[in-house]
């Protein structure tokens, strides 16, 4: 299995969020780099810009490095510090090696780039109709579905991918800025029963009842008698960052995770998220659901 160092995810929303405040500042990628070339005033180290660079950065197909990106709000007049400072750490991050790449052998290169998605977010809403998140399992609930869907998986690959299902979890656990969950749970999920080990739905389900109480998390479950609504159309997961950075919508398949990050179709599965909170049943109720099925 080959795999892919850079996390290609971050190079594109880096690249795009530059994309959109040059458009907010009104120029062209050649009026841009005009600007850029006449701010460097032929200083020796000043690299040249010009527009078919702009545009590799803009569509992820070249790197920059954090002091280029500082020169470019500059030219684009951003001046706020928090669109800075979050741009620049995302470029100074676009190659870093995360503690996942220890399973660069299991891990694809769209999970690793999902888990680095993962990491740098601020909050992930994720509607679930047929698992629990991987957020919020148990390592046997973990190892099960995971055997259950890598069929082409050795005993050992299953045991490795269930630690770093697990090991993802420290994002709600971190003592900076833990990360924000909403999640959704069809009713159906956590009615599922594992063959000869009845204890691991009920260990899962004592597991989500333990972390609905966590500030940062919000728990609800979508009721089996629930109205028709946008979740029928599948599982899929809201991912947002700090500052000015898009939200990216995950979709996951056998084949792994695909996303999608256009600004006007990650809004609509933003307006189905809404939808489907409206459907679900609050917090309280979900708690007393799943007690109920312990």
């Amino acid at each position: 299995m080959s795999y892919q160092p850079v996390p290609t995810v971050r190079r594109r929303r880096l690249g795009s969020t530059l994309r959109q405040l040059r458009t907010e500042a009104g120029m062209t990628l050649d009026a841009a780099a005009a600007a850029l070339n006449a701010a460097a005033n032929g200083s020796a180290d000043a690299r040249r810009w010009t527009a078919p660079k702009l545009s590799r950065i803009e569509n992820a197909n070249a790197t920059i490095r954090p002091a280029e990106v500082e020169t470019l709000l500059r030219a684009y007049g951003v001046t706020d510090p928090t669109t800075r400072i979050a741009l620049e750490g995302l470029a100074k991050d676009a190659g870093k090696r995360g503690w996942w790449q220890t399973y660069r052998g299991v891990v694809a290169p769209a999970y690793a780039d999902y888990i680095s998605l993962e990491s740098d977010a601020e909050s992930v809403r994720d509607y679930a109709p047929l698992v629990v998140p991987g957020l919020l399992q148990t390592a046997d609930y973990a190892r099960e579905t995971i055997a259950a869907n890598a069929v082409a998986r050795t005993a050992a690959e299953v045991d490795a991918l269930a630690e770093v299902r697990l090991a993802r979890q420290a994002v709600l656990t971190r003592s900076c800025h833990p990360l924000r969950l909403w999640a959704v749970i069809h009713e159906a999920a956590l009615r599922r029963r594992f063959t000869g080990r009845p204890d691991i739905m009920a260990a899962q389900l004592r597991r989500l009842l333990e972390v609905a109480e966590w500030p940062t998390v919000t728990l609800q479950v979508m009721p089996i008698d629930a109205p028709p609504n946008p979740g029928d159309a599948g599982a899929f997961t809201l991912v947002s960052f700090p500052g000015p950075m898009p939200d990216v919508v995950t979709q996951e398949n056998l084949r792994g995770p695909s996303y999608v990050e256009g600004v006007d179709d990650v809004n609509v599965f933003a307006d189905a998220f809404g939808h489907i909170v409206d459907c679900a049943l609050s917090t309280d109720e979900t708690k007393a659901l799943i007690a109920g099925l312990v």
